[in-house]
């Protein structure tokens, strides 16, 4: 669990900020304090654009394939789009005269559903430009909600209502609750048969004391499910697996519930991870990891076997406390928030890439950053700073060479240090590349391109070879029998 980078930025700190993950990709972090601009970052931490809003963010997100960043704002009546392909923003003209207090895209489509603070709706369709309005949807703010992955929204309100929704906004559930809503999330619960895959639970959280399960299909056989007052509030919950539920407490503690229907609600786990509180949990499905945060520390479990702490990250100087956690989607990176505003990324998986040259080898260490080690003569490693994050990595007698797509960054491991020489683009997506004292040869296409090196690398002959014929290579030359 290595940092990768944090935010300390001047007009962040001293209140909880908000960030969002791009979706799919992960390659972009969406961040915004009380400076009224949201910051759009690279993985790395290289700021890279920036909205300016007319007032604080209310809410925002990525569409599925995070290409969109919607953001909407007090004080304005306009959603902000931020295309990630062109770097630009847009305005959208919502046309609701009330300000909104809600925003989510859909899980399969181009839908974008916008909740307003006297319980209208909008939804947007980018695909179409289409604009539906639909008033008194709620009777007052609207201020949670999910969508499904058929596509159906289920909103919650000040006014203690459930409404679930078709794409085109028509009504086609409605539940009266016992408290206000909050957290709200579709899900499949556990069956007997496991065969069902239709997203048909919705599950909120009431008066941060109680978790309700309402099922579509069974709206009079929903569920409260009710925990001991000695774990202190619902603070999160995510769900997991089949048919599971992790839900964290203010005091300290989270417990795992399942949801088959015979064993409803039935602690299935529980664990004490904090003596004080605990902040945020989030689940990556991809790693089947869980992470938790609180009392200034990260706890990393292992979701196949919840006893077994991973990994734990100590932030000492957060003497404000902890706020948020989310991972990429890949489960690459995890982000989290703070209360002094300040926000940390920590890298926790990395590809398996390295390479080797008699007893030299050469292996990816983070996402910049390459380690060439030669523990049989007894050198120190060296730690080499990269240009890209690469798909290969290839090592020679006095040479590295790290790349990706169709390009290739060359150095040279002298004894004064690490020196980058050029880069090379090719005429196909690079497979791989192998280094000798006098060449480089990349593999392409089904063809191999060679390069002679004199001294600084400069490319004084190249040849590119087919495998669809029988060339033969040895010690740097190529005959055709």
């Amino acid at each position: 669990m290595k940092r990768v980078f944090s935010l300390l930025e001047k007009n962040w700190l001293g209140a909880p900020i908000q960030f969002t993950w791009q979706k799919s990709s992960g390659n972009y972090l969406a961040v915004t304090g009380a400076d009224h601009i949201v910051k759009i970052f690279d993985r790395h931490g290289q700021k890279r654009s920036e909205i300016n809003l007319s007032g604080n963010c209310v809410a925002m997100d990525w569409d599925k394939d995070g290409d969109i960043l919607a953001v909407v704002a007090e004080k304005s009546s306009c959603i902000y789009l931020w295309d990630a392909n062109t770097n630009k923003t847009s305005q959208l003209d919502s046309g609701m005269r009330d300000q909104m207090s809600f925003l989510l895209w859909s899980k399969i489509g181009s839908f974008l559903a916008v909740g307003t603070v006297k319980g209208n709706l909008l939804i947007y369709n980018r695909q179409t430009s289409r604009k539906i309005p639909i008033l008194g949807k709620h009777t007052k703010r609207i201020t949670c909600g999910c969508w499904s992955k058929e596509n159906l929204l289920a909103l919650g309100g000040e006014d203690k209502i459930i409404t679930v929704s078709n794409q085109e906004g028509d009504t086609i559930r409605q539940s009266q609750l016992k408290a206000e809503p909050g957290n709200m999330q579709f899900s499949t619960m556990r069956s007997d048969d496991r065969t069902s895959t239709i997203e048909s639970t919705i599950s909120v959280v009431l008066g941060k004391k109680t978790l309700f399960l309402f099922n579509l299909n069974e709206p009079y056989n929903s569920v409260d499910l009710e925990f001991k007052q000695t774990y202190g509030n619902i603070v999160c919950y995510s769900w997991y697996g089949d048919g599971y539920i992790m839900v964290g407490f203010s005091y300290g503690i989270f417990v795992v519930i399942s949801t088959h229907i015979r064993e409803i609600g039935l602690e299935i786990f529980q664990a004490h991870d904090y003596k004080d509180n605990l902040n945020s949990i989030a689940i990556s499905q991809t790693l089947n990891k869980a992470a938790t945060c609180g009392d200034n520390c990260i706890k990393i479990h292992d979701l196949a076997e919840l006893k077994d702490m991973y990994a734990i990250i100590n932030l000492d100087d957060e003497i404000k406390g902890l706020s948020n956690l989310s991972w990429t989607d890949d489960g690459q990176l995890l982000a989290l928030s703070t209360q002094r505003g300040s926000l940390h990324v920590f890298l926790t998986k990395l590809p398996i890439l390295g390479d080797a040259c008699s007893t030299r080898i050469a292996y990816l260490t983070s996402l910049l950053e390459v380690t060439v080690a030669n523990p049989v003569e007894g050198e120190l490693p060296i730690t080499v700073s990269v240009d890209v994050e690469p798909n290969f990595v290839a090592v020679g007698l006095y040479h590295l060479a790290v790349g990706m797509n169709n390009r290739a960054w060359f150095y040279v491991l002298g004894e004064n240090g690490v020196k980058k020489l050029k880069d090379v683009e090719y005429l196909g997506t690079v497979a791989s590349v192998c280094l000798h004292s006098d060449y480089a040869a990349a593999l392409f296409e089904g063809k191999v391109q060679l390069h002679l090196k004199v001294n600084s690398w400069i490319l004084k002959k190249s040849v590119r070879l087919d495998f669809s014929q029988q060339w033969m290579i040895s010690a740097g030359y190529y005959v055709m029998p």
